[in-house]
């Protein structure tokens, strides 16, 4: 039902924001507007969200980045809004896992079309994916997602904060080479800019915790003048 899907609209501009919430929510929608793109990545990691609409050119973090972000930890319907009509700009949207692309200005009513036809695929989706709250991997690592613990041979790991969201997310994509700052921008909500020693620090504390040789990785591969990979198997 439309009353029990949240929607998140980022749009930095007051007057379309004012108008795309509320003609949204009188259609029933709940909506959190954001005006800047770490502004929305903060509340999409804070609230549970049935739905994105975002805008490309935003302020502090573009909808690109925020868009990567977003498709690293959900599958959420997200929906990309831009007066910039450019194949490129399709094309990369789209790359980087939006759903659908929609170019100012447009009506009320298409942009409702959309909405409901992407929420009912997603829930059809949702309806035969099973979610796994613990991961097992080689060497005795497990991660359970419902109680945010980390396991090696059994013990629990006692990681902060940031090695916690570092570890997840790596291991979410294995094999898939994140740059460091890649990984700031994520796990710090902030641009990258000079920040890339905080990453090194944290990850080799990580490794610390989970006993992995730098130059032997089990689970964490330095990927060199990049960033680092998450190499661990997956147990069936």
């Amino acid at each position: 039902m439309k009353e029990s899907v949240n929607i998140l609209l980022v749009e930095d501009d007051p007057e379309i924001a004012r108008i795309l919430r509320d003609h949204l929510r009188r259609e029933g929608y709940g909506v959190t507007w954001a005006s800047s793109g770490l502004e929305s990545w903060e509340d999409f990691k804070q609230g549970s969200y049935q739905m994105v609409l975002l805008d490309l050119m935003l302020p502090e973090m573009d909808g690109f980045t925020v868009c990567r972000n977003i498709r690293l930890v959900s599958d959420v319907p997200l929906l990309m809004m831009s007066a910039r009509i450019e194949e490129e700009s399709k094309v990369r949207g789209l790359g980087l896992g939006a759903d659908d692309y929609i170019t100012k200005p447009f009506s009320l009513a298409e942009l409702t079309a959309r909405i409901e036809s992407h929420l009912n695929r997603y829930r059809r989706y949702q309806g035969i994916q099973p979610e796994a709250s613990t991961e097992r991997y080689n060497d005795g690592l497990s991660i359970d997602h419902m109680n945010q613990q980390a396991q090696l041979q059994g013990e629990a790991l006692d990681l902060t904060a940031k090695e916690w969201a570092l570890l997840t997310l790596l291991a979410a994509h294995p094999g898939r080479a994140f740059t460091k700052a890649e990984l700031y921008e994520h796990v710090w909500n902030q641009p990258a800019g000079g920040s890339m020693g905080t990453v090194t620090v944290h990850v080799k504390s990580l490794r610390a915790k989970l006993g992995d040789e730098p130059h032997a990785p089990r689970w964490i591969q330095t990927v060199w003048g990049s960033g680092y990979r998450f190499t661990g198997e997956r147990r069936p």
